[in-house]
């Protein structure tokens, strides 16, 4: 059931969506999660930063604490997180090298020095 609420809504069989629209009768706080989700994951997948503030007041206003959290983090990095939402450009390149020489240096059970390490990588590339 949870997937269903994480999956787009295009993806889903129409027994998902019948019976997601069922549960999310029954149940206004899950009706109300899933709305906040979607706004967000529309945000997040159409470049939209600029809404994030009207999301966070929304979400404040909300009787969901699980949310009050999230939005909480989010404030404290609130420009890092326009921007992310906004920019066409990541670090993921950059956080993949660097998930990649630091599974090297476990390979080498804390023995590798700079010359050991700078080896290593420049042999796995």
């Amino acid at each position: 059931m949870a997937g269903w609420i994480l999956r787009h809504p295009d993806t889903l069989t129409e027994s998902e969506k019948l019976q997601l629209k069922a549960v999310r009768t029954r149940c206004p706080e899950l009706d109300a999660l899933t709305r906040r989700f979607r706004s967000f994951a529309a945000m997040l997948t159409g470049g939209q930063g600029e809404r994030l503030p009207d999301w966070l007041g929304t979400v404040r206003q909300g009787d969901l604490p699980s949310l009050h959290t999230l939005a909480s983090g989010i404030d404290r990095d609130r420009d890092a997180v326009i921007a992310g939402l906004t920019m066409p450009w990541n670090s993921g390149v950059v956080v993949g090298h660097v998930s990649r020489i630091k599974m090297l240096e476990r390979q080498m059970f804390g023995r590798a020095g700079f010359a050991l390490l700078r080896k290593g990588v420049l042999l796995a590339s």
